[in-house]
């Protein structure tokens, strides 16, 4: 018996998002998660229903990045303007929706470092208000503007709605492996759980396309060290696996996921998502 709860992200798996949710369910896990983009929106309300249908936990909904580089920048107050109104928006839709959970992005783009800016942190702070009022929690994620992340979290500490999403997968190949758990993980929400080969590019340059998700133990991730870590946090809640089915452009470290039935690759992630919860509870 696995002692927490585990969770599979919808994906790009070749079958409808019911179907998905009926398989995940049917396979074992007792939760889902899904990210729609701007003007994917029904797709949630969708989703709940159904997941409410199949009795299947919907466990947080991924709003858009769009824009989120901008809500820092002084000198883009129009796109900053659409960032804060997509993040409410899909507050809403989560509250609509009965998930009191909303992933977000701090950042996107890998031309600049990104930092924290008393613009950016205002904007932040009209849909963490937002977010209040709704009841919904918001796990702020480690991505590209690892320095944004970390001004979110240390100016909004007090606020308990306001946590962290560890995705193991980013950390290796966005934040050259440094121990974000250590730093954030008492505000721990949610896990997004993949694996990759971390950089690829010898000079250090990060690029989306080393962001591979592929399943745990595939990549080069050292799994009894984010076990231990995780354990460490105290984090009870439900474990949450993103991975992806296909490779991204010109990268072909998941094609032998594709040659795999989407049953067939269900049930793996299934086993690899026992495989470490098991080792999560060892060292608890």
């Amino acid at each position: 018996m696995i002692n927490q709860k585990l969770c599979l992200s919808l994906g790009n798996f070749g079958i409808s998002d019911k179907e998905q949710i009926k398989l995940f369910k049917k396979t074992g896990f007792e939760a889902f998660t899904g990210c729609w983009h701007v003007g994917q929106e029904e797709g949630i309300l969708n989703a709940a229903k159904i997941g409410k249908e199949e009795g299947i936990t919907f466990e947080a909904v991924h709003a858009p990045w769009d824009f989120t580089d901008d809500m820092w920048n002084e000198n883009e107050k129009e796109l900053a303007e659409k960032g804060v109104n997509n993040l409410i928006k899909y507050l809403e839709l989560t509250a609509k929706a009965d998930v009191d959970l909303m992933v977000s992005h701090v950042y996107v783009g890998f031309d600049e470092v990104g930092e924290p800016t008393e613009f950016g942190l205002q904007n932040y702070g009209r849909v963490i208000d937002r977010a209040k009022e709704l009841g919904i929690r918001i796990a702020f994620e480690n991505t590209e503007g690892e320095n944004c992340l970390d001004g979110l979290l240390t100016h909004f500490k007090n606020e308990k709605h306001i946590g962290f999403c560890w995705d193991s997968g980013h950390e290796m190949c966005y934040n050259f492996s440094k121990d974000l758990l250590a730093l954030y993980g008492d505000r721990l929400f949610i896990t997004h759980l993949n694996d990759n080969l971390g950089v690829k590019d010898f000079n250090g340059k990060i690029f989306w396309h080393d962001d591979l998700h592929l399943l745990p133990f595939d990549g080069i991730g050292d799994w009894e060290y984010n076990a231990k870590r995780i354990a460490k946090t105290g984090f009870l809640g439900t474990l949450t696996f993103e991975l992806n089915k296909t490779s991204k452009p010109n990268r072909h470290e998941n094609d032998k996921y594709m040659k795999m039935p989407v049953e067939e690759y269900v049930a793996e992630c299934y086993v690899r998502a026992c495989r470490f919860a098991k080792m999560v509870e060892k060292y608890k």
